[in-house]
């Protein structure tokens, strides 16, 4: 391996102070009638998409502390789909909420089918552009069963207000899937729409929609099988988000895995169609009964944090400039009741295949770097999937088990960068690729390569830094960050 350094004259990057855009704990501001500073706060389930100067994002209306009853006496209007918008996708002004209340036979199908019980809230929604209109489909059901409805909105403006425009899909105890969780992808060489949903409950499918209406095809169509894990009982699987790469000609279906409060972690696979087969990272289907891979996102924790757990539910989505980005909850440990809003760059290694920043986005200048800006002290996190088995109902945890577990997380280390191309302590060498910006790097006797180094912000020591990701060849991710 040659100099490192050679022709190197720019002045050496070093991080630098840069305070957080805003604060992780907003307990101060769970109150009813502090909603309008949720603009990062209260986030789940998100789905966003870039429309004139804003970015909108649409969740479910999941609150920390939610108080009806208070909400009421203070004329706070809790009416279900929360709605926010930026410019920047850092600073986020909370619009309040889509729908006045929920559907009247969106109801009526859940309390039908599931003895009165479920249709209490809104989850799920998911918005996408059509012509001149704008279409927010949208989620209601009762928890632990496969009584759901995915229903239509249509409105003139991304505000609102909107209009019912019927259902897609509803599910009960005797279909093999449930209606929730939507996402839709347009075949750019045919026009067809394609919409992807589902959950742990008979795994994720995929049904073809008239463009015009928004609605399936073929009416009562729920569509055919495309993910589903082995274990019914226990292994969670939901929360599809697909879209299409037009430079890579390629669709990536994002799913969730495991419990939202606790281990919530996102696989992805891929398919030269929209309607799949998709296949992994090891050319498996995602609908055979394995746990696939790449592992884009789980629970972490880097130095001077307590963690960031339930990190899944993502919409992915790009700029006018054709950036990819992923949105989705984090819920602050160790409680993990709080849902912040966590906004990642999204990158496409060498190979084709999405991961993401280790950091959040905070709006950092993109910058090119050198070998020398790589010297010194940086913090790894392998991103693994858990190795803890829990016990769940429904997919999800049991009460009271809502803290992460040692084995759950995956915790940070130091690795220093030396100036000769060696890692300290004698565990390897690492070399650096100007022309495209990658690094490779040996871990605990591991080689590491093809990862992708760009600029970023370092949340938990207020920095502006260097930082990587990439996938190791086990199909997990590899996240680091220089901190000196």
């Amino acid at each position: 391996m040659g100099s490192l350094f050679t022709g190197c004259t720019s002045s050496v990057f070093t991080p630098t102070a840069s305070p957080n855009p805003w604060a992780d704990d907003y307990s101060s501001l769970s109150s009813m009638e502090n909603y309008r500073s949720w603009g990062t706060y209260n986030v789940h389930d998100p789905s966003c998409c870039k429309i004139g100067d804003y970015y909108y994002m649409y969740s479910t209306d999941a609150i920390f502390r939610e108080n009806r009853k208070e909400a009421e006496e203070k004329g706070v209007p809790l009416g279900f789909i929360q709605m926010r918008r930026s410019k920047d996708l850092v600073n986020w002004e909370f619009l309040g909420w889509a729908l006045p209340e929920i559907p009247q036979e969106a109801v009526e199908w859940v309390h039908s089918h599931a003895g009165g019980h479920g249709a209490t809230n809104i989850w799920a929604p998911y918005i996408i552009p059509y012509n001149n209109k704008y279409r927010l489909y949208y989620c209601v059901s009762a928890f632990g069963r496969k009584t759901s409805y995915i229903g239509l909105a249509e409105s003139n403006s991304p505000e609102g207000p909107w209009t019912l425009a019927g259902y897609a899909v509803k599910t009960d105890d005797t279909t093999a899937m449930n209606a929730i969780d939507p996402s839709i992808t347009v075949d750019p060489s045919n026009g067809k729409w394609w919409m992807h949903y589902g959950s742990f409950f008979g795994g994720l499918y995929c049904v073809e929609l008239n463009p015009e209406t928004g609605l399936p095809l073929v009416e009562g169509d729920r569509g055919h099988l495309v993910a589903r894990r082995a274990n019914y009982k226990k292994d969670n699987l939901e929360a599809p988000e697909i879209i299409y790469n037009p430079d890579l000609k390629e669709y990536y279906l994002f799913v969730s895995y495991d419990p939202l409060m606790t281990t919530y972690n996102v696989r992805v696979g891929r398919s030269d169609k929209a309607e799949g087969p998709f296949i992994d990272y090891f050319g498996k289907e995602l609908k055979d009964t394995t746990n696939n891979f790449p592992i884009l996102t789980a629970p972490y924790r880097f130095k001077n944090h307590p963690g960031w757990a339930g990190t899944a539910h993502c919409a992915v989505f790009t700029s006018d400039d054709g950036q990819y980005f992923m949105a989705h909850q984090g819920r602050l440990s160790p409680q993990n009741q709080m849902m912040d809003l966590h906004v990642r760059q999204v990158f496409f290694t060498k190979d084709g295949w999405p991961v993401v920043s280790p950091e959040r986005y905070a709006g950092s200048n993109p910058r090119e770097f050198s070998a020398a800006d790589l010297v010194g002290e940086w913090e790894v996190i392998r991103v693994q999937e858990p190795l803890y088995e829990r016990q769940l109902e429904a997919g999800q945890i049991l009460w009271g088990e809502g803290e992460l577990q040692d084995e759950e997380w995956n915790m940070s280390y130091f690795v220093y960068l030396e100036k000769d191309g060696k890692l300290g302590e004698n565990k390897g060498i690492w070399d650096f690729a100007k022309e495209d910006q990658s690094l490779q790097l040996t871990l605990n006797g591991e080689v590491v390569k093809n990862l992708i180094v760009f600029a970023g912000h370092d949340w938990e020591n207020e920095t502006e830094t260097v930082l990587f990701t990439g996938l190791d060849s086990r199909g997990r991710s590899v996240w680091g960050k220089r901190i000196k």
